[in-house]
């Protein structure tokens, strides 16, 4: 099963482009919640190049690393990737108004399809606000 979340960013497709590519930017936004933070990224964009997040509580009860493989990189347009057995696409479209980031995901078992898109929501929720205050500063 596919999940796709998407947002509108008020921004230019350069801006969003490097905020959503760039370690320094990756550890200020990557969070589904103020709880939780990513302490270190690493991004070799190019296919077959890697990334990796270091996501984890505040509180260091728990963390986790989402990590996988880029499969198709069009500056711009469109990143592709596979982490584990699952892929993701994510689309960057330009619009009067800025750019609307859409990400399609393959599901997993573990967590239900609401919370899995609510979560992945919730960090593009994240990405949408860091950006769009970067702009503005």
């Amino acid at each position: 099963m596919r999940i796709t979340v998407e947002t509108s960013v008020a921004a230019p497709i350069d801006q969003v482009w490097r905020a959503y590519t760039t370690p320094a930017d990756i550890v200020k936004w990557n969070a589904a919640s103020d709880d939780w933070h990513t302490t270190k990224a690493t991004v070799d964009l190019r296919e077959g190049g890697v990334f990796s997040s270091r996501m984890e509580a505040k509180d260091g009860s728990m963390g986790f690393d989402f990590a996988g493989t880029y499969t198709k990189i069009v500056e711009h347009k469109r990143i592709e990737y596979a982490f584990g057995d699952r892929k993701a696409e994510v689309e960057f479209v330009p619009e009067a108004k800025g750019v609307v980031v859409r990400v399609a995901f393959d599901a997993e078992q573990t967590h239900s399809v609401e919370q899995q898109q609510g979560g992945w929501q919730a960090i593009l929720d994240s990405f949408k606000r860091y950006v769009e205050a970067k702009k503005a500063s």
